[in-house]
């Protein structure tokens, strides 16, 4: 069994045991995470919802958090003399599904 999830703007297709790393929530590392935005459930049978699916859900538990790679940003007017340089990190949570329930 798969499903569709949405969680910090994006979707995802995860099953069970499987690890991604989603935009940073504020929870304890080993806690469960609920994920109740499921836009679709696969495997024996598709369920597709209208936007969401009512009564699914998708557990999961937070392995860790992190930052991901810096970005920077420069900005240059020409002929002024003036520049600006500013860098910015990412933070991400990784998640493992435990399970899938409909």
């Amino acid at each position: 069994m798969y499903a569709v999830i949405e969680t910090g703007g994006k979707q995802f297709r995860v099953e069970e045991g499987s690890r991604f790393n989603i935009v940073g929530v504020e929870a304890e590392v080993g806690s469960e995470l609920v994920l109740d935005k499921v836009l679709l459930l696969g495997g024996e049978s598709l369920s597709v919802g209208k936007p969401y699916l009512e009564n699914a859900k998708v557990k999961a538990q937070v392995l860790a958090h992190k930052r991901g790679e810096k970005i920077l940003i420069f900005k240059k007017w020409r002929r002024n003399d003036s520049r600006r340089s500013q860098g910015y990190r990412e933070h991400y949570s990784t998640l493992e599904i435990t399970s899938i329930s409909a």
